[in-house]
């Protein structure tokens, strides 16, 4: 039986951390055959990566209040939300994942939720199946508040010295765009305009092209053929929003960029709004998860890597002194600054 169509637990309760523990790793299982060598019920997890292979590592909160709701999302969103975001950054560097360790801060009331628990598991380990990932170790607490807390540790491996990174832009270079952006962050302006009516049975029944926010597709795919193509000249996820992510690419590069806004490939549910709320939702909604990503002029780009359309949105320039970091090319040819003015924590 596959992980996203699981055994049930006939109570309605789970029991205590130890109950909690066994009861995760029941639904996680052995897991496929990996560089994996030993999973839960350990002090540690055993791992054992191929010879010429580099461990990346990458680490994520899932904080409820600041990246999910309960009373917006459903279970099974979050959890797969909670994978999906470290998944991202290992596509990001073309690396493909090795292992997962999830850390839960759950209220007592949570923890005893056999049902809640078990659909934040289907989301999770649903996302995890598909993508090959053992859920390896992690742990477990209280909550010292009424608020769950998951954190997301992920190893991916890569061939020795070749993990796509930010630093390798250079002039010239063209700019790529993977899938379609601005859908998640009107998705997540649904949610929040319906607040508690928003319907989260309903959600299940979604599909990713209806709500994007809800459950994002990591390009792990597309990553690892930028990589073993030698496509890419340097890449990063659109977490943050795209006018924030590519500001982190150019300064990792020391270079400038130049965006042609008429190239952005909209999702469909950005083309419903209007022009300039639609372009602010692509430049700077974030949650897209798609690959953001330089490679040489002289590069012959597919249509689509991974089963994900390639679009090119603009090209890496000179850095100047009195340059902005990145211009925006509208349709009519007018050219602006292109702040960054995606998300940041703290701020």
């Amino acid at each position: 039986m596959s992980r996203s169509s699981p055994v049930r637990n006939s109570s309605s309760r789970v029991g205590g951390e130890l109950a909690l523990i066994e009861h995760i790793r029941r639904r996680a299982g052995d897991g496929p055959a990996t560089s994996l060598r030993l999973g839960i019920g350990d002090d540690c997890a055993i791992l054992r990566p191929r010879a010429g292979q580099d461990l990346l590592v990458t680490t994520d909160f899932s904080l409820e209040g600041r990246h999910f709701r309960r009373d917006w999302h459903t279970p099974e969103s979050i959890g797969h939300r909670a994978l999906a975001r470290g998944l991202s950054d290992l596509a990001a560097m073309g690396a493909r994942p090795m292992a997962a360790f999830l850390s839960l801060g759950l209220p007592r009331s949570v923890a005893q939720d056999a049902d809640w628990l078990d659909g934040f598991l289907d989301g999770l380990l649903g996302l995890a199946a598909q993508h090959g990932v053992p859920l390896a170790g992690g742990d477990t607490s209280e909550s010292p508040s009424e608020h769950v807390l998951a954190d997301i540790v992920l190893l991916g491996s890569a061939p020795q010295g070749r993990a796509l990174r930010r630093s390798g832009a250079r002039v010239g270079d063209l700019i790529y765009c993977t899938g379609a952006i601005g859908g998640a962050a009107v998705g997540l302006s649904r949610l929040q305009n319906k607040g508690k009516d928003s319907g989260r049975r309903k959600q299940q029944s979604q599909s990713t092209s209806e709500n994007p926010h809800l459950f994002p597709q990591p390009r792990l795919a597309a990553g690892r053929a930028l990589l073993r193509r030698k496509l890419a000249t340097a890449c990063i996820d659109t977490s943050d929003g795209l006018s924030t992510d590519l500001t982190h690419l150019c300064k990792a590069s020391g270079v400038n960029a130049e965006v042609d806004a008429a190239r952005l490939p909209l999702h469909s549910l950005a083309e419903q709004l209007g022009a300039g709320a639609a372009l602010s939702a692509a430049l700077h909604g974030g949650e897209d998860y798609e690959l953001l990503f330089t490679a040489k002029a002289s590069a012959k780009m597919p249509r689509s890597l991974g089963g994900v359309a390639i679009t090119c949105i603009g090209r890496i320039v000179t850095k100047k002194r009195n340059a902005p970091p990145i211009t925006l090319i509208a349709a009519d040819g007018s050219r602006s600054a292109l702040a960054p003015q995606g998300w940041e924590h703290l701020q």
